[in-house]
């Protein structure tokens, strides 16, 4: 199975990239995990919302063009569906059973994701109410895709 991130943003704290790094070596074993990286855009202070919006779509674009056609695309969002640990691992086998062999999880910048591309997205996944840094996201949807496939394996470190 291959797993894609396609993250609005550069990590940059050495705590982040050490964490990522750490998931990536224990997802080696499970999927072919990549992440791609797309630039975002400086948000002027006191910003209207027309302008997060141009933002948003700008950042979009940026995510299409990385995007597979093929790869079934899953949107982090605050209003998308919340789930169990197992409920996501028996996500992950459902979609590998059902031949979909390229997850896609998008995580927004700071503004969130363009409405455009929420919709584009096969389906919304949402981890909390609350808000996170998207660096943060990063690492816990990889704590979480690895969590999914410890449990799928009937692997201790589930709780």
């Amino acid at each position: 199975m291959r797993i894609t991130l396609i993250t609005v943003g550069k990590i940059k704290e050495k705590y982040f990239t050490d964490a990522i790094a750490e998931y990536q070596k224990r997802l080696s074993r499970y999927c072919k995990l990549e992440i791609l990286e797309v630039a975002d855009e400086k948000t002027p202070d006191g910003a209207s919302a027309v302008i997060e919006e141009q933002i948003k779509e700008k950042e979009a674009e940026r995510v299409r063009k990385v995007l597979k056609d093929s790869a079934y695309t899953i949107a982090l969002a605050i209003d998308g569906k919340q789930m169990t640990s197992e409920n996501f691992a028996e996500k992950i086998q459902g979609l590998g059973i059902r031949g979909e062999s390229h997850i896609c999880f998008l995580i927004g910048g700071s503004l969130g994701m363009s409405d455009s591309l929420l919709r584009q997205a096969d389906e919304r996944i949402s981890f909390s109410k609350m808000t996170f840094p998207h660096q943060l996201m990063r690492v816990i949807l990889l704590e979480q895709i690895y969590r999914g496939f410890r449990i799928i394996h009937h692997e201790p470190y589930h709780k």
